[in-house]
C-alpha cells in the first residue's frame, strides 16, 4: 500500500510510524509512506501557508492554494483522499478494514484553526478519531495509518492475528493472561488452563460480552443485534 500525507510537519508522522509493526511493514515493503509539504507550493519568500480568517476570530486558517497544489502532486487515479477533521465521520475498526483494501491513501492534515472550507470537496472522505482537539491532523493520521497497516495481508506474522480482536465483532476483547499461572496470589482463570478449546472460546465470549456491557454499553447493543442476525441466518 502507498500512503501520502499532505502535512506541514512530516516528522510528526514519520517518527511514530518508524517503530514497531508499522516500521517493519515499511522496511519490508508492505507500506510505502511519503510526504508532501504545502510550503513547497507557495510563491512568496516567506512560504506562507496560512492567513487570518474572514469575519474575524482567533487563530489562523490554512490557505486553499498550497493545499490544492500539494494534493495535485500526489493524487492519482484510484487514490482515496482523506481529510482529517472534527467534522468527519468517526473512525472505527470497520473503516480501518475498508481503507486497508485501498491501494493508495492520501491524508490531508490540517493545522492551526483548520483548512479553508473550499478544500473540503477535494476529499473523498472526512474522518475524525474522536471528540477532542489536537494540535493538527498529524496525530490522527498516525492513528489511522497504524490501524490500517496492521490489516494489510502479510504485515502481522500470524494470519489470524486480527480475527478475534477488540471491535472485530463489535465487542471488546476478553482479558489476557500469561506466565506465571499465579502472580502475587492472583491466579489465571481455570478455563484458560484447561486445554479445552471449546471451553476457552466460550469463556472468552462471555468475558467479552460482560466487559462490553459494563465498559462500552454503546457497543453492546449493536453487537448483540449482530449476533442475533448471525444466529438466525444459520437456521
Amino acid at each position: 500500500m502507498r500512503v501520502d500525507a499532505v502535512t506541514l510537519f512530516p516528522g510528526m508522522i514519520d517518527g511514530p510510524l518508524s517503530e514497531s509493526i508499522v516500521g517493519r511493514a515499511r522496511s519490508e515493503g508492505f507500506l510505502e509512506l511519503g510526504f508532501v509539504n504545502p510550503r513547497d507550493f507557495t510563491e512568496d519568500r516567506h512560504r506562507t501557508v496560512d492567513d487570518k480568517p474572514y469575519g474575524g476570530g482567533t487563530g489562523m486558517v490554512m490557505m486553499a492554494e498550497p493545499l490544492y497544489r500539494a494534493l495535485k502532486k500526489v493524487r492519482k487515479r484510484g487514490s482515496c483522499v482523506i481529510l482529517l477533521t472534527p467534522k468527519g465521520s468517526k473512525f472505527d475498526q470497520a473503516a480501518a478494514v475498508e481503507l486497508s483494501k485501498k491501494k493508495h491513501l492520501v491524508f490531508i492534515c490540517g493545522h492551526y484553526e483548520g483548512v479553508d472550507e473550499r478544500v473540503t470537496p477535494l476529499a473523498d472522505l472526512q474522518l475524525s478519531i474522536g471528540d477532542y482537539v489536537l494540535t493538527g491532523g498529524e496525530p490522527a493520521a498516525v492513528a489511522v495509518i497504524d490501524a490500517v497497516t496492521r490489516l494489510i495481508p502479510g504485515v502481522l506474522r500470524k494470519s489470524d492475528a486480527t480475527v478475534n480482536e477488540t471491535f472485530g465483532d463489535g465487542l471488546l476483547e476478553a482479558p489476557h493472561y500469561t506466565r506465571p499461572a499465579v502472580w502475587r496470589g492472583k491466579k489465571v482463570p481455570e478455563a484458560l488452563l484447561s486445554g479445552n478449546h471449546r471451553l476457552i472460546a466460550q469463556w472468552r465470549l462471555e468475558q467479552a460480552q460482560a466487559l462490553t456491557s459494563a465498559e462500552r454499553p454503546d457497543l453492546a447493543k449493536p453487537a448483540k443485534k449482530k449476533a442475533g442476525v448471525a444466529k438466525a441466518a444459520k437456521h
